[in-house]
């Protein structure tokens, strides 16, 4: 999943110049395209973003969520095809996209979700 410029920037600092970077929580955000650089573009029509847990430590520069992302009862028929990960519920700072393994087609009313061990973090 490639990382937002500030959060490259700020990893980069933390590395290099001995500055902190800390993140609290990591929320998911459908896209039915492309995010884009500020991951603002293609939202899927259903904005609400749900957290991630990532309850294991990092191993071989890769973490996966330890705890399915689940939206229920979504409200509007599309295909997701592309997701973004956020600092906070609302606003935020984005962190990074990435296109799903394969797209989703759901109706209004279904249930969907990343499984667990399906959203992985990589900085290799």
């Amino acid at each position: 999943m490639p990382l937002s410029t500030t959060v490259t920037n700020a990893l980069l600092n933390a590395i290099c110049r001995n500055t902190s970077y800390a993140n609290a929580a990591v929320w998911v955000q459908l896209h039915v395209g492309d995010p884009g650089a500020a991951g603002t573009s293609n939202p899927a029509g259903n904005t609400t973003r749900q957290q991630a847990t990532f309850g294991s430590v990092a191993a071989g520069g890769a973490i996966s969520n330890t705890v399915a992302v689940a939206w229920t009862a979504v409200s509007t028929t599309e295909t997701y095809s592309h997701c973004s990960l956020w600092s906070a519920s609302t606003s935020g700072t984005f962190l990074g996209s990435a296109a799903l393994t394969q797209s989703k087609a759901v109706n209004s009313g279904d249930n969907f979700s990343v499984p667990i061990g399906d959203l992985d973090l990589t900085l290799v």
